[in-house]
């Protein structure tokens, strides 16, 4: 089992090292901005090396808005992170399942996730998979509920895309992690990510504040079976930098054996 960490992306394969991480994650750009990603020099280093990557987009991409001034661009980020992460040789860029303006836009929402991913099957296909990732608060969220992800899935599933359960974010977004596993593959068939976080704050919070392994909310244990359940590689974006992961990584990695 596959155990890393989201780290800086200054110097990633030095972060996984201290870390003792078997895969990372990490930005390509500033998460708030809307900046498409420049060419790395450590490219080569990173895509050769014995760890698996993945890429997580900006926070500011949101596909399934109604306004034009958003999901346009939106739209556009995401293949310029996608053509950026195949750079680096990521197995997947993650992107959260955005949200709508107003509830009874929740089909348009949809349908705009279904238009962006038949767009890019006209050009050939997204130069890196997209893992969609389920969130943690919002009312008119697209990936918050399972719900609302299966109606999402009704829209895209024909499609190649792939998901990222957020052990966090179901949890503050009021989704049971005890059967968690089987509820998301009877929606979209896979799990091919897990983000192994525990929460700081209490179930369906809406919060999405993310803690290590053994100080938040959640019972350690549940996010260990939630890994084996789904037997997918696992990254945490805990608290605590190379320590605090590191301890996140060694805690799991040893349930996990």
């Amino acid at each position: 089992m596959r155990i890393g960490a989201h780290v800086d992306p200054a110097e990633p394969l030095a972060e996984a090292a201290a870390r003792g991480a078997d895969l990372i994650q990490f930005f390509l750009t500033d998460p708030q901005a809307w900046t498409d990603p420049k060419d790395r020099e450590d490219a080569e280093a990173i895509r050769t090396a014995e760890i698996d990557v993945y890429i997580h987009a900006p926070y500011r991409i949101n596909v399934a808005s109604s306004n034009n001034r958003i999901r346009i661009p939106s739209r556009k980020l995401l293949f310029s992170h996608a053509a950026g992460a195949a750079k680096v040789g990521a197995k997947g860029l993650i992107v959260h399942g955005g949200h709508v303006e107003k509830a009874d836009g929740l089909d348009a929402g949809f349908d705009n996730w279904r238009k962006t991913f038949a767009y890019a099957a006209e050009q050939g296909g997204f130069a890196t998979p997209v893992l969609i990732e389920n969130t943690a608060g919002g009312d008119n969220a697209c990936a918050r509920r399972f719900d609302n992800l299966a109606r999402l899935w009704d829209a895209i599933g024909d499609y190649e895309v792939g998901f990222c359960l957020d052990t966090c974010h179901a949890h503050a977004g009021g989704e049971d992690l005890l059967d968690i596993v089987d509820r998301v593959k009877a929606i979209t068939g896979r799990i091919d990510l897990i983000h192994a976080n525990n929460s700081r704050d209490g179930f369906d919070s809406g919060r999405d504040r993310h803690d290590n392994m053994t100080s938040g909310e959640i019972d350690p244990e549940l996010i260990v079976a939630v890994i084996r359940a789904a037997g997918a590689p696992a990254l945490v974006e805990t608290p605590g930098g190379a320590e605090g992961q590191g301890a996140d990584i060694t805690y799991l990695r040893e349930r996990l054996a």
